[in-house]
C-alpha cells in the first residue's frame, strides 16, 4: 500500500471538497485549478492545463527510455440536483457529482503521491483530468489538442465505479466495454391553424405518433452480443401549450445505441429513412442532427492482461464482466494506444445518476492501488 493514513484523508477531503462544488461539462474550470494545487506538493515534472478546455495532465518522467502510460479520470459533473443528504452534499443548484467523477478524481489523485515520492525508472507516467466527458466531447477534445501530441501515450487506462458490484472488487473483459451512442434530434415543421379548423394545419401530430413506435422498434435491445441495438425515446413536443391552435411543429429526440461503431451507421440510416418517410407522409419538412457521439471501448487484450495482474498482485478480487450498455468518450483513446477501463465495485449504492448518488470513500484506495501497481509493473 502506497499510501499514507494522511494521503487518505486528504484524498478524502478533495473528494468531498469536489462535490461540494460541482461543474458541469465545458464548465469545469475550478474544479481543474482544485486538482493542479492538490498535485503541487508531489512536484509532476510537467504540468498540462487547459487541455481540450479544461483539462490538466500532470507528467512524471522516469529516468531511462521506456513507454508512456496515461491513467486517465473525469472532471465533470452532471446538471441534476444532488438530494443525497450527505454533509458533502452539492452546494450549487441543479448540479451534482452523481456519476462519481469525483470518486475517480480523488482515485487518479492518489497517485501522484506515491509518484512524486518515487518516479517511474523508465517512461513516463501521466495522471489525466480530462473534461466534458458526459457530452462525448471531452476526450475528442483533448486527443486533438497539439499539446497532447507531446504527451501521447503507448498505454492508457481508466476505471469507473459500478454500483451493485461487492465493493472494491474490480470486473473487466477484453473486447467491447461500453456501447456507442449518439442523440438524434428531430424537428419536424409544418404550420398551425386554429383549432376549430384543423383542416387548414399541416400538423405533425399523426408523424410524431408514428415515429416514436417505429423508431424504438429499430433498437428492441436485448442480450449486449453481437448486433445488439437499442432506441430510446428521451424527449418529444409538439405544438403550443393551448386549447386554441392546431400544432405546427414537433420536436422528437431519440438515442441510438450500437455494441460497437461499426453497427451505428446502419441504424442512423434506418432511423432517418423513417424520419423523412414519416415527414413526407404528412407534408413536413424534416431537420436532423446528431449530438453528444460516444464511439464504442474496446479494451485491448494486453492492456487488460496488466490490469488482471495488477489485481492479482494487490490481493483485489476481480472477474468477468459483460459489456456496459452506457457510453464513455474514454473508447477513443484506444484509436491510438493500448486501452482498458475496468469497473470497480460500489457495493450498494443508488443507481448512477439518481440524486441520491454518492461515490463511496472506501474505494478510493483499492482504485489507486490498481493503477499504481500498473504503473510500476509497465515503468518500474
Amino acid at each position: 500500500m502506497f499510501l499514507t493514513n494522511s494521503d487518505i484523508v486528504e484524498l478524502i477531503e478533495l473528494r468531498h471538497a469536489l462535490h461540494r462544488a460541482p461543474e458541469v461539462s465545458g464548465e469545469e474550470r475550478e474544479t481543474a485549478k482544485a486538482i493542479v494545487g492538490f498535485l503541487a506538493p508531489s512536484a509532476p515534472d510537467r504540468v498540462v492545463t487547459d487541455l481540450g478546455g479544461h483539462g490538466v495532465a500532470a507528467v512524471y518522467e522516469g529516468a531511462e527510455a521506456g513507454p508512456t502510460v496515461l491513467i486517465r479520470c473525469e472532471l465533470d459533473a452532471l446538471p441534476i440536483e444532488d438530494l443525497s443528504g450527505v454533509p458533502h452534499s452539492s452546494q450549487v443548484p441543479g448540479k451534482g457529482h452523481l456519476c462519481g467523477h469525483d470518486g475517480h478524481m480523488a482515485t487518479v489523485a492518489a497517485l501522484s503521491r506515491g509518484l512524486g515520492r518515487q518516479r517511474p525508472q523508465r517512461g513516463r507516467a501521466i495522471l489525466l483530468f480530462q473534461p466534458a466527458e458526459e457530452t462525448g466531447a471531452g476526450a475528442a477534445a483533448v486527443i486533438a489538442d497539439p499539446k497532447f501530441k507531446e504527451i501521447a501515450p503507448d498505454f492508457s487506462f481508466s476505471s469507473h465505479n459500478k454500483p451493485g458490484l461487492p465493493l472494491g472488487s474490480v470486473r473487466i473483459s477484453e473486447g467491447p466495454a461500453n456501447c456507442a451512442s449518439r442523440g438524434l434530434k428531430i424537428v419536424l415543421t409544418g404550420h398551425t391553424s386554429h383549432a376549430a379548423t384543423p383542416e387548414h394545419a399541416v400538423s405533425p401530430m399523426k408523424a410524431l405518433a408514428r415515429l416514436m413506435p417505429e423508431l424504438t422498434a429499430l433498437g428492441p435491445g436485448g442480450a449486449l452480443e453481437g448486433n445488439y441495438r437499442l432506441v430510446t425515446v428521451t424527449h418529444a413536443s409538439m405544438g403550443e401549450p393551448a386549447f386554441g391552435i392546431t400544432p405546427g411543429r414537433a420536436e422528437l429526440w431519440a438515442t441510438l445505441r450500437t455494441l460497437s461503431d461499426a453497427l451505428m451507421g446502419s441504424l442512423c440510416a434506418e432511423a432517418e429513412a423513417l424520419v423523412r418517410e414519416a415527414a413526407s407522409a404528412g407534408g413536413l419538412s424534416v431537420a436532423m442532427d446528431y449530438h453528444d457521439i460516444f464511439h464504442h471501448c474496446e479494451n485491448h487484450p494486453e492492456a487488460v492482461a496488466h490490469l488482471r495482474r495488477a489485481c492479482d498482485e494487490e490481493g483485489i478480487a476481480h472477474g468477468e464482466t459483460p459489456p456496459q450498455r452506457g457510453s464513455e468518450d474514454f473508447g477513443l483513446f484506444g484509436r491510438s494506444s493500448k486501452s482498458a477501463m475496468f469497473l470497480l465495485g460500489s457495493g450498494d449504492t443508488p443507481p448512477l445518476h439518481n440524486p441520491d448518488y454518492d461515490f463511496p470513500d472506501a474505494i478510493i484506495a483499492p482504485g489507486a492501488r490498481v493503477f499504481m501497481r500498473t504503473v510500476r509493473n509497465l515503468l518500474g
